[in-house]
C-alpha cells in the first residue's frame, strides 16, 4: 500500500488560489454589507446633523431676533408715548421690519414641525393684537406726553401677554433642539458601531489569511526550498517531495521533473564537453597557423610587389630608350605603340602600390597616438598643393579640428582621397569648392562626425555604395585617371577607426562624403 504524502489539514479540496478566492469573495461581500450599513448610518446622522445645524439652531437665532424686533417695537413705542417725540419711533419702525423679515426666515426653517409653526402664530397673533389695539393708535394720536404716562402701563400690561408667548416658543425651539441633539448622539453611535464592527471584521478575514498563508503556502514551499536548495548545492539525486495542496504539488512535480531533466543533460552535457574541448583545442591550432599564414602573406605581398616592379621599370625604362634611340626611324604607329607601352607600366605601378597600401591598411599598425586632424589635414593640402593650384581650387575647413588616437599617415591619406576626388571630378569650367564640415556624434555613442563636399559632377544616388567597392569605376580611363582603389581606401581607413563612410545622396550640389571617427575605437588588427 502506497502512502500520499502529508497534506496540511483542510488543503485537500481547494488550492492555494481557492483558498484565496473564498478570503477574497468573504471580505468582498463583508466590504459590501459595510459599506450599505455604513452608508445608512453615515447618511443618518448627517440628516440629524444638517436638521440641527442648518434648521433648528438657526431657527432658534431667528427667535431670539424676532423677539428683539418685538421688545424694540414696544420700548421704541414706550419712549414715544411719554417723551413725545417722533423721532422715538424709529426703534419701533424698523423692528417691524426685523419682525416681518425674522417672521418669514422662521417659517422657513420650522417647515414641517407644526408645533413650532402653532407657537409661531401665537405670537404673530398676539403682536398683531398688541399694534392694533394699542401701538397704532397711540402712533396715529397727538395726545402724548406726561399726561400719557398712565396708558403707558396700560400697554406694558397688554404687552406682557406677548412675553408670556416669548417664553412658550423658546421653550418648544429648545425642546427641539435637546431632542436632534440627543438623536444625533444615539445616530453617532450606531455609525461608530457598524464601522467598528467593519473594521474587526476586516482584522478577523487578515488573520484567517495569515493562517491559510502560513499552512498553505510558507510551509509546503518551505519544504520545496529546502529541496531544491540540496539539488542546487550538488545533491542531484535527492528526491523532491510533493507537499500542500494541488497547485504547489503540481510545482513541485514540475521541479522535480525538471531535476531529473538536469540530470540527464548533465549527463549528455559531460559527453559534449569532451568534444567542445576537443574543438577548442582544433581551433587553437587553427588560428596559430592563420597568424603564420597571414605573416606569410604579408611577407609575400611585399617582396611580390617589388619583385613585379623591377621589371616593369625595366619595361618602361627601356621602351623610353628605345624611344630616344630610334624615334627617328619609327613612324607615328611606333611610337604611339611604345607610349602604350610606357603607360601600361607606369599604371602597373600605381596599382600595385595601391594594392600593398590597401592590403596594409588594419593588419599593420605601427603608430597609434594622438593625432590632431588639422595637422593631418594641412599635410594632406601640402601633398596636394600643385594640384589645388592648377585648378584653383577652394578649400574651406575649421581653424581647428580634434585630437583623436589613430594613424596619422592613414589620417592623412584619408583626407588626401577625399580632396583629391573633389578636384579630379570637378564641373568642366568650374573652380572646384571644397567645404569641410566637423561636429561632435551623438552622446551615446561619442565620437566626431565629419563631411567633404565640393560642387563637382556628383554620383548617381545608385552607385552610392558600389564606389566602395575596390576596382570599382563609373567613369573611363580616358575620361578620368585612376585605379579604383581611393575610396575603397578610405572605407578601409575609417572602418579601421571605428566610423563608417557614407555619400550623402540627398545633397545635389555635387559629392558630399560623410564619416566617423571614434577614438575611443582602434582597430589593433584583423587577420586577413
Amino acid at each position: 500500500m502506497t502512502l500520499s504524502p502529508e497534506r496540511p489539514r483542510g488543503a485537500g479540496r481547494l488550492t492555494v488560489q481557492g483558498w484565496f478566492q473564498v478570503v477574497l469573495a468573504s471580505m468582498i461581500l463583508l466590504a459590501a454589507v459595510g459599506t450599505i450599513l455604513g452608508a445608512q448610518v453615515i447618511r443618518e446622522t448627517n440628516a440629524v446633523t444638517d436638521r440641527l445645524l442648518n434648521k433648528s439652531l438657526p431657527a432658534a437665532a431667528e427667535t431670539y431676533r424676532l423677539q428683539s424686533a418685538l421688545v424694540d417695537q414696544e420700548t421704541g413705542l414706550r419712549g414715544y408715548a411719554i417723551a413725545g417725540d417722533r423721532e422715538l419711533l424709529l426703534p419701533y419702525t424698523q423692528g417691524k421690519a426685523d419682525e416681518a423679515a425674522a417672521m418669514a426666515r422662521l417659517r422657513d426653517l420650522l417647515a414641517g414641525r407644526e408645533t413650532l409653526l402653532a407657537e409661531l402664530d401665537a405670537v404673530e397673533e398676539t403682536a398683531q393684537s398688541w399694534r392694533s389695539d394699542y401701538a397704532e393708535p397711540v402712533v396715529g394720536t397727538a395726545a402724548v406726553g406726561p399726561v400719557f404716562a398712565p396708558n403707558v402701563v396700560r400697554g406694558k400690561e397688554i404687552f406682557d401677554t406677548l412675553r408670556l408667548r416669548f417664553n412658550t416658543q423658546n421653550a418648544g425651539v429648545s425642546a427641539v433642539i435637546a431632542a436632534d441633539r440627543e438623536e444625533l448622539s444615539q445616530t453617532r453611535q450606531r455609525r461608530d458601531l457598524v464601522l467598528g464592527g467593519i473594521v474587526a471584521g476586516f482584522v478577523l478575514l487578515g488573520v484567517v489569511m495569515l493562517i491559510l498563508v502560513r499552512r498553505l503556502v510558507a510551509r509546503p514551499l518551505s519544504y520545496l526550498e529546502n529541496g531544491s536548495a540540496r539539488v542546487a548545492g550538488g545533491d542531484f539525486d535527492h528526491h523532491i517531495a510533493v507537499h500542500g495542496p494541488a497547485d504547489l504539488a503540481t510545482v513541485a512535480q514540475s521541479v522535480e521533473a525538471m531535476r531529473r531533466r538536469i540530470v540527464e543533460e548533465l549527463a549528455a552535457s559531460r559527453d559534449q564537453e569532451a568534444v567542445l574541448a576537443q574543438q577548442a583545442a582544433d581551433l587553437d591550432v587553427q588560428t596559430i597557423e592563420l597568424r603564420r599564414s597571414n605573416a606569410e602573406l604579408e611577407q609575400f605581398a611585399y617582396v611580390a610587389s617589388h619583385d613585379l616592379q623591377e621589371p616593369l621599370r625595366k619595361v618602361a625604362s627601356f621602351c623610353q630608350l628605345l624611344e630616344k634611340r630610334y624615334g627617328d626611324q619609327l613612324d607615328e604607329r611606333g611610337k604611339q605603340y611604345i607610349d602604350y607601352a610606357v603607360d601600361g607600366a607606369k599604371r602597373m605601378q600605381v596599382l600595385i602600390n595601391d594594392l600593398l597600401t590597401f592590403s596594409r591598411v588594419g593588419r599593420i599598425n605601427d603608430s597609434n597616438v594622438p593625432t590632431d586632424l588639422r595637422q593631418t589635414l594641412d599635410k594632406a593640402l601640402g601633398n596636394l598643393a600643385t594640384v589645388v593650384e592648377d585648378a584653383d581650387a577652394r578649400i574651406e575647413a575649421p581653424e581647428n579640428l580634434p585630437e583623436i588616437l589613430g594613424d596619422p599617415t592613414l589620417l592623412t591619406m584619408l583626407w588626401q582621397n577625399l580632396i583629391g576626388n573633389a578636384i579630379k571630378f570637378a564641373r568642366p569650367g568650374e573652380a572646384p569648392v571644397i567645404r569641410i564640415e566637423c561636429e561632435a556624434g551623438p552622446p551615446e555613442s561619442g565620437g566626431w562626425q565629419f563631411s567633404v563636399a565640393d560642387n563637382g559632377i556628383g554620383i548617381a544616388p545608385e552607385f552610392a555604395d558600389k564606389v566602395f567597392v575596390i576596382f570599382q569605376r563609373l567613369h573611363s580611363r580616358d575620361e578620368y585617371s585612376g585605379t579604383g582603389i581611393g575610396l575603397a581606401l578610405c572605407k578601409k581607413i575609417v572602418e579601421f577607426h571605428g566610423g563608417t563612410i557614407r555619400i550623402d545622396t540627398g545633397y545635389t550640389g555635387g559629392t558630399r562624403f560623410c564619416f566617423t571617427l571614434n577614438p575611443a575605437v582602434i582597430d589593433e588588427g584583423v587577420p586577413a
